[in-house]
């Protein structure tokens, strides 16, 4: 992992997470050059920058990356912190070469590929980039969420680290229908204040255990194309919390569900579907993320900003996103689902040479 010069690389892939990670794997089995780039101080570092309580919500065994398993027991779901150090000892292993420090302000098209710049300065000039950003970036809130008075603390799950964080012992509301709202939520209710989640009740939820997981990985659901009937099928549906903190949440006395949040009213009041809340000392959003490609100068985004893509290939020659979800399967954005999508992605990128025009 050393410092970059000015430099060309045949493919630069940006993001050493576990997208870039499997990326890497597969371009080194093929024996074709690359680099990484990732803005942090160290492979893993984004994971262990994530809330306290985190886990992964798949087991270990079904969480590894392309060639190297996840060390000690495979029954376990590993914590962010033991995500870090794999994602860390994994970039090792391979001895992959990867350029830290390196947060990239700026890709557009060159004559003969690409030109990726740094906000340090740095330039690289490559044949192929692959995007490996993560599932999308900008923090997302409701749009009532600037009626609750100053005095109720709002955090975006993405800077949510601890109960200690959340001052006070009011009431404190949790607002999503994901898995991580639902780890913040019992993290939360533990310290028995008031908990009042905002969860859609609409969500399927399914039981978090080794024989649903040995269920997805026999019937490969996880991997069913998006482009497949059943693949198709289950991406119009909503998705769904595989979470054991649905269940225990529900044995706490001092935890009310008010269902989907619909808006904010005087005195820091949030309005669920089925129940308010009193007034509020804080709110826990963790409504997702939007994305946020506006660094990308290359015509490959839709209305919405999300990449216009077929299984991560955009019309951009040598242009390709990994991670994203549904990508081209429900597993694409998850660790265990990610390697996948890299063979293919790296497959076709190796297989035909990018044709670019006069103008790039």
């Amino acid at each position: 992992m050393t410092s970059p010069d000015d430099f060309s690389v045949d493919t630069l892939i940006i993001g050493a997470g576990q997208a870039g990670l499997a990326a890497a794997y597969y371009l080194q089995r093929r024996g074709a050059p690359f680099v990484i780039l990732d803005e942090r101080a160290a492979v893993g570092e984004v994971w262990a920058s994530r809330f306290e309580a985190l886990r992964l919500f798949s087991p270990a065994w079904a969480s590894g990356l392309p060639g190297l398993e996840w060390p000690g027991g495979k029954l376990r779901y590993p914590t962010k912190d033991e995500a870090a150090a794999y994602l860390n000892t994994y970039a090792g292993h391979f001895h992959f070469p990867i350029h830290l420090y390196q947060r990239v302000a700026r890709v557009s098209s060159t004559p003969n590929g690409y030109a990726v710049n740094t906000t340090t300065g740095q330039q690289y000039q490559a044949r192929r980039v692959v995007v490996c950003t993560g599932s999308y970036n900008a923090p997302r809130r409701p749009e009532f969420a600037p009626q609750l008075p100053p005095t109720v603390v709002q955090l975006h799950s993405r800077d949510y680290q601890q109960p200690q964080q959340v001052a006070g012992t009011g009431p404190v509301a949790v607002v999503g229908s994901g898995n991580s709202a639902l780890q913040i939520a019992a993290d939360l209710a533990a310290t028995s204040r008031p908990v009042y989640v905002a969860y859609d009740e609409r969500t399927p939820a399914m039981p978090n255990n080794m024989l649903m997981w040995a269920m997805l990985t026999t019937t490969r659901l996880l991997r069913a194309s998006r482009h497949s009937v059943v693949g198709g099928h289950m991406m119009r549906q909503p998705e769904p919390v595989v979470s054991g903190d649905l269940a225990k949440l529900r044995t706490y006395s001092n935890v009310q569900f008010i269902g989907r949040a619909l808006g904010a009213e005087p005195g820091g009041i949030l309005r669920g579907r089925h129940a308010s809340t009193p007034p509020l000392e804080a709110v826990v959003w963790s409504t997702g993320y939007g994305p946020d490609f506006s660094w990308i100068e290359i015509p490959v985004f839709d209305a919405a900003g999300y990449p216009a893509h077929y299984r991560g290939l955009t019309a951009a020659p040598g242009l390709a996103f990994l991670g994203l979800p549904w990508l081209n399967s429900r597993g694409s954005a998850l660790m265990g689902g990610v390697g996948p999508d890299a063979r293919y992605v790296v497959d076709q990128l190796l297989e035909a040479p990018p044709q670019y025009t006069a103008s790039g």
